[in-house]
């Protein structure tokens, strides 16, 4: 009954059924792995936020990193920022979805570091290698507020760290290479450059611009992305269960067709003729 299990059309389902069933349970996993993840950087986050700032050198160093327990961690420093080596970061969108630029500018510590400070979003000027305007921080000594953050890589962004950028334009936000950069243009104190950087918050921008760079818990693309993975890896799974499930009744739709086929044959041949 079932030897047209053996036939090339039924070979190719089963073996494409077979092929579905680790691949779905394995995308299942991925899910739920990503779900993991979220969940434990949601409380990374959370706990970071909740906490008091504290000095940005108690949590990074120069040369150094940042550790993954200190991502947003609200840190304080006390300087000075220095516009004439400020750059801007190409194709970032502010809250409204809108491509333009970030703006870091070095800030130059009292005891002569220099800390990467992303001081928020501008617009792109018409022309895409012109130097956007870019409205001055607070002039003088004065101590900020931001959170921390690691240095941004191509791996773990996704962003491809473009080469043969216009003047003083860049793709990450790295600290290392930001520092040879700064080097390079015989920047002061470029060589005494903190790993990470930090994203500012306070003083607060005069007449709203940059915009600052908004929280997680404000950032409308972050919220409820963690929520939507245990739910696919849950479909994933479901659908594994379905396959062989589905590939089962198709066999014995089949195999019930055939016998009917071949019962109808057989009265067929067993009625005599009509005269």
């Amino acid at each position: 009954m079932y030897r047209f299990l053996l036939t090339r059309q039924w070979v190719i389902l089963t073996l494409v059924a077979l092929l579905l069933v680790p691949t779905m349970i394995r995308l299942g996993f991925w899910q739920l792995h990503r779900h993991d993840h979220r969940q434990a950087l949601n409380r990374v986050i959370n706990a970071s936020l909740a906490a008091k700032p504290v000095p940005a050198e108690s949590l990074t160093s120069v040369g150094g990193t940042v550790a993954h327990d200190d991502i947003y961690r609200r840190v304080t420093a006390k300087g000075h920022f220095d516009t004439a080596h400020e750059l801007v970061v190409r194709r970032r969108t502010n809250a409204d979805g809108q491509v333009g630029y970030h703006v870091l500018t070095p800030f130059v510590l009292d005891d002569g570091k220099t800390l990467l400070v992303n001081r928020g979003w501008v617009p792109s000027p018409a022309s895409q290698t012109a130097f956007p305007k870019i409205p001055a921080p607070a002039r003088g000594e004065v101590t900020i507020t931001g959170r921390l953050m690691q240095d941004q890589t191509t791996a773990a962004s996704g962003i491809k760290n473009v080469k043969g950028l216009p003047d003083r334009q860049i793709m990450l936000i790295n600290s290392r290479q930001v520092g040879a950069l700064l080097r390079a243009e015989g920047a002061p104190h470029a060589k005494q450059v903190l790993g990470g950087y930090v994203e500012l918050v306070s003083p607060a921008p005069r007449g709203g611009s940059p915009e600052p760079i908004p929280s997680p818990k404000e950032d409308r693309s972050w919220i409820g992305v963690g929520d939507i993975n245990l739910p696919y890896a849950i479909q994933w799974w479901v659908f594994a269960a379905a396959v062989p499930l589905g590939w089962w009744l198709l066999v014995r739709r089949e195999a019930r067709e055939r016998a009917q086929a071949a019962a109808r044959k057989t009265t067929d041949e067993a009625e005599p003729a009509s005269v």
